[in-house]
């Protein structure tokens, strides 16, 4: 049997594309085939050097491009797509091609603090904006609607009285760590 082969896509640290990374190492059955990034100085490039996944580094304009990603993802023959950091939109053209193949997370329970500008601190300073009881993460299928897709898992966390943006985001992050790999295994492979 091939194995099921994956494209992260990540812009930042990259330290959730790392965590998927080291968790399929050595998987039998889903293998990362190449991290594509769209920006050369994010530490993600280097992790992934490190860890020897292919690297593929693209241009903002390339991410827009209609065509250049689906292409890409195809000549890889890439069965699924996973946007861990990735901070371009997705193309509708990708989407369309890889319907519910393509998995985000989201560090918010879905529908609330989703959509444009929603990404990062810019989502812990609206949970303690909003006084919320919990927060935590979403692991959802990307639609043409900003985090609007399927929603496959979510996991809280409390918000405490005392917790600040800094301390929301260190929990919510190893939250992500946590599930977000064994999360998209079971999902790819219906466990």
């Amino acid at each position: 049997m091939k194995p099921i082969k994956i494209a992260l896509f990540a812009s930042g640290t990259g330290s959730n594309a790392e965590t998927i990374i080291r968790f399929f190492e050595y998987h039998l059955a889903i293998e990362i085939v190449f991290v594509l990034s769209n920006n050369e100085q994010a530490p993600i490039v280097e992790k992934a050097k490190s860890l020897g996944v292919p690297l593929v580094i693209c241009t903002n304009h390339q991410v827009e491009n209609s065509t250049y990603l689906v292409e890409l993802c195809k000549s890889y023959a890439i069965d699924y797509i996973i946007l861990a950091g990735f901070l371009r939109k997705i193309p509708d053209s990708l989407i369309v091609t890889y319907p519910e193949k393509i998995i985000n997370i989201h560090p918010s329970l879905l529908p609330k603090f989703g959509g444009i500008g929603m990404y990062g601190k810019f989502v812990h300073e609206a949970v303690l904006a909003a006084q919320e009881k919990e927060t935590g993460i979403s692991i959802h299928y990307v639609s043409e609607e900003f985090d609007a897709g399927r929603i496959i898992a979510q996991f809280a966390i409390p918000v405490l009285k005392h917790d600040t943006v800094v301390t929301i985001q260190k929990k919510v992050h190893q939250l992500e760590h946590q599930h977000f790999a064994p999360t998209i295994e079971r999902e790819i492979l219906g466990l």
